[in-house]
């Protein structure tokens, strides 16, 4: 199949849209019309990794992480970045990153840490502000039920676990079209009262382009009248870390044991126990200090994440254990979830999980 349909199912579950702006998730390496039937799923891609697609046939290489942050102005092989993407250039291997996006969205990398974990109840710690907005416009009564289809198919009205949601109100709406109009309803040069549907329907400010598009093309007027708003309101499923509730609450002690094993820990650095029995549990994959007062604002017992400085374990100031697992440990099992994402939508592509561990970090116990 094309790269464009694999990137454009997986930009689906987690749109560029909603990556950080220091990010550089999307297609790094390859063009969008190249055939591709079989993925290499890493989390970092290395040199290793390359060799390894090349070795197995891969057309593409999926990685959480981009092997390009900023621009490159040379590629003469000193760095490792530099001759990843020079092999992958001479090799035609496409390289894909898919990071904070997947780590902001309700089905990604923190999800995938908590169901790690057993935790329950799931919630976005840090909901995401200045990305939804609010359409409204105006249909004849006849038309109205076609242009809400027309709407909630390009992706409108959804809100929470909830979808197709508008609000409706009737009212009279006039208009007199020039000499050169062809108006649906009325006659040129004379003033038309019209019953319509005032329609108002919420919907996420990336997709923007394409739900105005199936307006006009739904509506019937020539000349479609509505208004676009700004909104404050935080997007519920979208954002930064997670927080979740146990079944039964733990000793402190036993749950970070318990953590180390089924996050596949060799060490937790962390702060000082509160002495109270862990409920709530606050997550973020990667590098996730900067929700530490949400993770508290929350009521979290414990914030478990990763690359935390020795002056930063100061500010839980005894209200919650912060729990550095590390970087790998915490992001790792989302080779799996892309790779399961993968496979359920497309049965007979072939995709791999990468046998190299790519974690930089080694421990000396």
């Amino acid at each position: 199949m094309k790269l464009a349909q694999l990137t454009a199912y997986l930009e689906s579950l987690a749109p560029p849209a909603y990556q950080e702006h220091y990010d550089n998730s999307g297609l790094i390496v390859g063009r969008p019309d190249m055939e591709v039937w079989q993925a290499l799923i890493s989390l970092d891609c290395t040199e290793a990794v390359v060799d390894e697609a090349i070795a197995t046939d891969c057309q593409v290489i999926i990685s959480h992480h981009p092997i390009v942050f900023k621009g490159l102005k040379r590629f003469n092989g000193k760095t490792y970045v530099e001759r990843v993407v020079e092999k992958a250039i001479r090799h035609n291997i496409a390289i894909y990153a898919i990071h904070t996006n997947l780590d902001n969205v309700m089905v990604g990398v923190n999800a995938r840490i908590c169901e790690n974990l057993g935790l329950e109840n799931l919630r976005i710690l840090a909901p995401k502000q200045g990305v939804l907005k609010k359409l409204v416009t105006y249909v004849p009564k006849q038309q109205a039920e076609q242009v809400r289809n027309a709407l909630f198919h390009a992706g409108a009205g959804d809100i929470g676990n909830y979808n197709e949601c508008s609000f409706n109100a009737e009212g009279t709406g006039t208009f007199k079209g020039c000499e050169d109009s062809n108006p649906y309803v009325g006659e040129p040069g004379v003033r038309h009262h019209e019953d319509e549907i005032r329609i108002e329907t919420i919907y996420p400010a990336y997709l923007e382009s394409k739900i105005i598009m199936a307006l006009v093309l739904a509506h019937p007027y020539e000349e479609v009248a509505y208004d676009l708003y700004e909104l404050t309101n935080k997007h519920q499923q979208v954002g930064s870390g997670m927080i979740g509730d146990l079944p039964m609450q733990m000793d402190e002690e036993d749950f970070l044991a318990d953590v180390k094993e089924k996050m596949h820990a060799e060490v937790i650095r962390h702060t000082a126990f509160t002495g109270k029995p862990v409920k709530q549990v606050a997550v973020c994959g990667g590098s996730g200090g900067f929700l530490l007062k949400n993770a508290i604002a929350a009521g979290a017992d414990v914030f478990i994440t990763a690359d935390y400085k020795y002056h930063e374990f100061f500010d839980a100031e005894g209200k919650i254990v912060i729990a550095d697992i590390g970087h790998f440990e915490s992001e790792q099992f989302t080779q799996q979830l892309l790779y399961e994402i993968i496979q359920n939508k497309f049965v007979n592509f072939a995709v791999r999980l990468t046998k190299v561990n790519t974690n930089p970090v080694k421990y000396f116990i």
